[in-house]
C-alpha cells in the first residue's frame, strides 16, 4: 500500500470521528479552513527548487551531537524530510514509509535524515516509536526550515484551537513563535545542488519515498563521472 493510500484512509477517518480522536466536525473545519490559507497564500512557491544550491546547516540529533550537512554530502547524496513532530499521525506515517525505503536510498549511497522543530525528548522518542534506523535533527525555531523556505506562523485562530485541544507547540518545541514548516522533502547532490523538491501545504499529502530514487540515481552517477 502506498504511503498516501495510507494518510487518505487515516484522514478519512480521522474526519469522519472514529475513535481514538472522536474529533467533532467543528474542529475538522478550522483545519481545512487553515490549511485552504496556507495553499492559497503562495508559500510553496516560494520554497527553494531543484536546481537551487541548498544551504548548509549543522544542527543537533537527539543525542545532541551536532551533525553536518557538509560531512553528510561528503560522503554521499543526502535525503532530508522536513516534518512537524511526533504529535502529527500523518508525519509519522511518512517517517515509517521512509524507515521502509531507507534500504534501496543505502544502495545508491544516500543518507537520510528528518528535520523537525522538536525537541531532543521529543525526536527521541519519533525514533522509539516509529522503529527509525535514521536521525531526527532538532531545529530550532525553524530556522533551517526557513532557509529552505518552509517555516510559516500558525494563525491566531489555530494557535486557539490547538491550545484547546492541548497540543502544546511550545512546550514540544521549546519555542513560543508558533511556527511550523510545510511539509517538505529534499534530494541533495554531493555539489550541494538541489535535484529533487516537493513541498506541499497540505500537510495530509506527502510523496512517496520511491519518487526520490531517480534524483538519488542520477546523483550517484555524477558523482562517478
Amino acid at each position: 500500500m502506498s504511503l498516501q493510500t495510507k494518510l487518505d484512509a487515516f484522514k478519512a477517518d480521522f474526519e469522519a470521528g472514529k475513535p481514538p480522536y472522536n474529533v467533532p466536525a467543528s474542529v475538522i473545519e478550522v483545519m481545512h479552513r487553515a490549511t485552504a490559507e496556507l495553499v492559497a497564500s503562495g508559500a510553496a512557491e516560494n520554497t527553494l527548487k531543484a536546481g537551487d544550491q541548498a544551504p548548509s546547516f549543522i544542527l543537533n540529533d537527539p543525542e545532541g551531537n551536532p551533525v553536518s550537512s557538509a560531512d553528510l554530502l561528503s560522503k554521499g547524496p543526502l535525503v532530508i524530510s522536513f516534518y512537524r513532530g511526533v504529535w502529527c499521525p500523518y508525519c509519522n506515517m511518512e517517517l515509517q514509509a521512509l524507515e521502509a525505503a531507507l534500504p534501496s536510498f543505502r544502495e545508491v549511497g544516500a543518507s537520510l535524515i528528518a528535520i523537525s522543530p522538536q525537541t531532543a525528548v521529543n525526536s527521541r522518542k519519533s525514533v522509539r516509536q516509529n522503529h527509525l534506523d535514521f536521525p531526527i535533527l532538532s531545529d530550532p525555531h525553524n530556522d533551517v526550515a526557513a532557509a529552505f523556505g518552509l517555516r510559516f506562523v500558525l494563525p491566531d485562530y489555530l494557535v486557539d484551537l490547538y491550545t484547546n485541544l492541548k497540543n502544546d507547540l511550545p512546550s514540544f518545541n521549546g519555542d513560543d513563535s508558533w511556527t511550523l514548516p510545510m511539509p517538505g522533502r529534499f534530494v541533495i547532490g554531493q555539489d550541494g545542488v538541489i535535484l529533487y523538491a516537493e513541498v506541499n501545504p497540505d500537510y495530509t499529502r506527502r510523496p512517496e519515498p520511491e519518487d526520490m530514487l531517480p534524483a538519488l540515481r542520477k546523483a550517484t552517477q555524477t558523482s562517478a563521472n
